[in-house]
């Protein structure tokens, strides 16, 4: 069992997103005439499941989260998700995706490191100590969450290669598997999924490599093994099922900024001042809540993390 631990911006009880309401995100933006063209976010879109006969609010061997609250069944929260390497279909996603191999599983860790390797999973579950940490998540679509995730500070995985003085940024890069992922040869998205954050942001104790959430191991459609999460910036930043962590000197190409420049920058941290260009992101529904409430600058975690933008200027965003 990970260790429960806050690493982020005080919550209330009533702030962490439900389990069940976790999974069903997807009908509740329909619902609420939410889903539209930014619903092609691969990071952003779960989908309910089929129809489950568990209560949302059945406890899990008797165990309680950090708050108290009972845990969910685990089948509750195995909700569909968009993961374009398996399909555009919200519907067949989590079917495509219940096989996808992810043991054995390893993260090649390269470029402008001391000490490159491969780690498998099982190196960086021994040798990192797994922490729960309750996260708001943004999608830039416009609805957010609260999610106790389970996994481990990227910066002490970089400790251990030793990042180079010529080292600026981390690219990441998501697994591509065309005998388990069908849609990777359609031509839709140019694969592999490709994110990146500057070294200084890699390193900032709040950026997690999760590989688990709801104190269960990661489901496949949510990006088993491993994922990245960083709570600050949108949702899309958070890659998952990462295969290559490379520390590099030049900004790395990012998958959404490929694929529309003009819309997604590399930075994409959350602000409610910069509009994106077809929506504003001044407020935002928090899923499971009626009407919206205002978008938090950084996300709430502008303390933490402004030391790290002096001098930009934040309003040149996408």
């Amino acid at each position: 069992m990970a260790d429960k631990k806050r690493h982020s911006v005080p919550l209330n009880r009533d702030e962490v997103t439900p389990k069940h309401i976790y999974q069903n995100r997807r009908q509740f933006l329909k619902q609420m005439g939410m889903v539209g063209l930014g619903a092609l976010l691969a990071s952003c879109a779960p989908r309910k499941p089929g129809a489950s006969d568990i209560p949302p609010d059945a406890p899990v061997n008797g165990r309680t989260d950090e708050l108290g609250d009972a845990l969910t069944s685990y089948s509750a929260v195995t909700g569909y998700n968009n993961f374009y390497e398996f399909t555009t279909s919200k519907e067949q996603v989590a079917s495509l995706a219940q096989n996808f191999e992810t043991d054995p599983w390893s993260v090649r860790v390269d470029g402008l490191v001391n000490h490159p390797g491969v780690l498998s999973l099982e190196d960086m579950l021994a040798n990192f100590n797994q922490e729960e940490r309750i996260y708001r998540m943004r999608c830039v679509e416009g609805w957010s969450m609260v999610i106790p995730w389970v996994g481990f500070p990227l910066h002490k995985l970089l400790a251990e290669v030793e990042p180079t003085a010529d080292a600026r940024y981390v690219a990441f890069e998501t697994a591509v598997v065309p005998d388990q992922m069908d849609a990777v040869d359609s031509g839709r998205f140019p694969f592999p999924y490709l994110e990146g954050l500057r070294l200084d942001e890699a390193q900032h104790d709040l950026t997690l490599l999760a590989t688990g959430l709801y104190d269960e191991p990661m489901p496949p459609q949510n990006g088993a093994p491993i994922r990245l999460v960083v709570p600050w910036k949108y949702g899309f930043k958070s890659i998952k099922s990462i295969v290559r962590i490379s520390l590099v000197a030049e900004e790395p190409p990012t998958l959404w900024n490929i694929v529309a420049p003009q819309e997604y920058g590399f930075y994409a941290n959350v602000n409610p001042d910069v509009s994106h260009p077809r929506w504003s992101q001044a407020t935002e529904r928090r899923i499971g809540e009626p009407g919206r409430r205002e978008t938090l600058f950084m996300n709430g975690y502008a303390d933490e993390v402004m030391p790290l933008y002096e001098g930009m200027d934040l309003t040149i965003q996408f």
